[in-house]
């Protein structure tokens, strides 16, 4: 099977592009292509306007929305199951591994945009501030696991006592599946809170600016990452005002 290039479905789940063709904001989507382009796979995609979902679409996975993997004639719907079927099936020589070395990286940042989901969506002004908290707490954990040197940043013969990281991304100074989860969320959060409610990363997180400079230099994320104003098209109904 590992001579099989898989073929790929996937499309915005939200909305297409605004165009109704071009890459709309998904972060699943985006999480996808960041594999299969890490991983050296060509691949097809096939943007869906879902107001105008096609109906071999709606046969090949009724019920669900994008993205969605066919490969050999089998549908795969689950954007975690479609990662661990592309890191078991794509493997070396061929393919690289794409796994973090430490697993903490897997979970750095798994509560920032449930946070950031929160303080966008509600429209209390007097909830605004404790929301605003919130998710500064979650980016501040974060901003502290990305300065923290790994293990294999310190060395034990090296007389210099390295006490802040300068990795590039979450595991290291490569690119991981835990940063192909992150970073379209993470971006989405700097370009939406911006937009919405003036809300920036502090200049202090230099964690977290080291994080994503270090990604907007790299094609693999850069050419999956859809238009900053079809980010913020797909927010428009969502950051209501506030009252």
């Amino acid at each position: 099977a590992n001579d099989q290039l898989p073929s790929m479905q996937l499309s915005p789940s939200h909305t297409a592009g605004s165009d109704g063709e071009s890459i709309g904001n998904c972060p699943f989507s985006q999480r996808l292509f960041m594999i299969l382009w890490l991983k050296g796979v060509i691949f097809n995609v096939t943007t869906v306007d879902l107001k105008r979902k096609p109906a071999d679409l709606q046969n090949l996975a009724p019920g669900t929305n994008p993205p969605f993997m066919t490969f050999d004639g089998e549908v795969k719907t689950d954007v975690n199951k479609i990662e661990e079927f592309l890191e078991e099936k794509l493997t070396p020589p061929r393919y690289p591994r794409l796994g973090p070395k430490h697993p903490e990286s897997n979970s750095a940042g798994n509560d920032v945009f449930a946070k950031f989901s929160a303080f966008i969506k509600n429209t209390k002004k007097d909830a605004n501030e404790n929301l605003e908290k919130s998710l500064l707490k979650a980016l501040r954990r974060l901003d502290n696991y990305l300065n923290t040197p790994l293990p294999d940043e310190i060395d034990a013969y090296s007389t210099e006592d390295i006490t802040v990281s300068s990795r590039k991304f979450l595991d290291g100074d490569e690119l991981t599946l835990a940063d192909c989860n992150l970073l379209p969320k993470l971006h989405i959060i700097k370009v939406v809170a911006k937009k919405y409610r003036n809300f920036e990363f502090p200049p202090e997180m230099t964690g977290i600016w080291r994080y994503l400079n270090s990604a907007y230099a790299r094609d693999e994320f850069t050419n999956t990452c859809p238009a900053d104003r079809e980010i913020e098209f797909a927010y428009l109904d969502v950051a209501k005002r506030m009252q």
